[in-house]
């Protein structure tokens, strides 16, 4: 079975202000979705258990929360799921876990 990740990707749009025809292109930046967990188990063949406990044991990690206290995601959660599916074909989660704080320290000290 092949499973589809969602990868959507910020995107720098230009702009001429037609008002100001003198001025070059004004760029900016699209903001980036955030997601509720529905969304992702809607793309990714987690449910939504998984996505609580992948949170709690801190393999993935939300970026904002509702004023209603939901979780919201931002899209390079999709590709950490894909990386964890690939990574539990030989390891467990306290081992990918440990792998991940790893990466993040050596990130920390480079």
């Amino acid at each position: 079975m092949i499973m589809l990740f969602v990868l959507a990707q910020v995107r720098t749009i230009g702009v001429r202000d037609s008002a100001m025809q003198t001025q070059p292109d004004v760029k900016f930046k699209v903001p980036a979705k955030l997601y509720r967990i529905g969304e992702i188990i809607r793309h990714t063949p987690f449910t939504r258990q998984t996505i609580h406990n992948y949170t709690t044991m801190g393999l993935i990690q939300e970026s904002d929360w509702t004023e209603g206290g939901h979780r919201l995601y931002d899209e390079s959660v999709f590709e950490r799921l894909w990386r964890i599916q690939e990574l539990r074909k030989t390891k467990t989660l306290s081992e990918i876990r440990d792998l991940f704080s790893q990466e993040a320290i050596g990130e920390h000290m480079s």
